[in-house]
């Protein structure tokens, strides 16, 4: 059930909480883009699951909050504690925080670009050590680790006749993309050795993946739960495969304006762009399909994820085409910085 429909249902539950909890007194209840909120004396109030996190990871991720909001990100939220000082509660059996913003007002114009820099900015910044959400220099291992899973399931079904479509266009795909995957790798090393990161290379407050709609389709609202801490290319390289597969035909304008909005607070080093390019290298998307298919339980949802695939290995010869265009398009100094392209895409 959605904090919504508890809301709708129960009338009263979250707002018992809340003023049990945490001394507020709520006026109503409000839906931001996704986010249930409540609304008290001009503050909003946007009630969240901790699902996997600990009171260790809140307090690390409201310092950083804190931090953001010091240097004038007035659209962060503060983790609330409650009367114990605490930033989970348990209620009715269920585990929340609140997190807690001035009244949000509709977005206009957001110039995503400039808007991210100067967020990546203020991340930069931090002084202290941030250990529980850092995934600074995690690559390689990770998506070593991915692929040493995927191997052993595709090892496992090499054998036997497949059981569906999926798996049959799995075990056929598979070599493919074990080879783009150790050409990331790959490329995410000879970067490490070649180049030197400067200054604006130093770790920031990053998403786990950032996307046109991060913070929020009609209010602009920057949730703690989505964040960690790494190298900006992570958010530069998530948006772009974002962008690129929700418009395969008509990226490139988009990638333009965003790579030069962004490039005109804080230019990217050659380091940068290496590190960005090696990820849209890695092949998040055929991952992420292969592994949501392997742990659903809907036939429904295992359909959806079959046309997904589908839809991944038609559009390959396509992403090749991407890949070894993207530098030209979003403008970057190839000559200048020295950027390598993998010969077999330049052909």
């Amino acid at each position: 059930m959605t904090l919504g429909e508890v809301w709708r249902r129960g009338g009263s539950m979250l707002q018992k909480m809340l003023e049990n909890q945490y001394g507020i007194k709520v006026e109503e209840y409000i839906k931001l883009d996704a986010y249930d909120a409540l609304r008290a004396n001009g503050w909003v109030y946007l009630i969240s699951k901790p699902i996997g996190r600990e009171e260790e990871d809140l307090s690390e991720l409201e310092i950083i909050a804190q931090h953001l909001r010091n240097f004038g990100d007035y659209h962060v939220p503060a983790f609330l504690p409650t009367k114990d000082g605490t930033f989970i509660t348990t209620w009715e059996k269920d585990q929340y925080c609140v997190l807690a913003n001035r009244q949000t007002e509709n977005q206009k114009n957001p110039r995503l670009g400039r808007k991210l820099a100067k967020f990546h900015e203020r991340g930069r910044s931090i002084q202290f050590s941030v250990e529980r959400s850092s995934r600074i220099g995690q690559w390689k291992e990770l998506w070593e680790k991915r692929l040493e899973q995927m191997e052993k399931v595709w090892n496992g079904l090499l054998f036997q006749t497949p059981e569906d479509e999926f798996e049959r266009m799995f075990i056929e795909s598979f070599p493919y993309y074990m080879g783009l995957t150790e050409n990331a790798i790959q490329y995410l090393v000879d970067t490490e050795i070649d180049d030197q990161p400067i200054e604006t290379d130093s770790g920031t407050v990053c998403h786990e993946r950032f996307t046109k709609n991060s913070w929020g389709l009609n209010y602009l609202i920057k949730n703690p739960f989505d964040w960690v801490f790494d190298h900006r290319s992570r958010d530069l390289a998530e948006w772009t495969r974002e962008r690129y597969f929700r418009n395969i035909q008509t990226y490139d304008q988009e990638l333009k304006l965003f790579f030069s909005e962004y490039q005109s607070i804080s230019p990217l080093s050659a380091f940068s762009w290496r590190l960005l390019y090696a990820r849209l290298l890695f092949p998040l998307h055929y991952y992420e399909c292969i592994e949501n298919y392997y742990i659903s339980r809907s036939e429904q949802q295992k359909k959806v994820l079959e046309e997904q695939l589908s839809k991944i290995l038609r559009q390959s010869t396509e992403y090749e085409r991407f890949l070894s265009h993207f530098y030209h398009i979003s403008g970057a100094p190839t000559q200048r910085l020295h950027l390598p392209l993998l010969e077999w895409l330049v052909k």
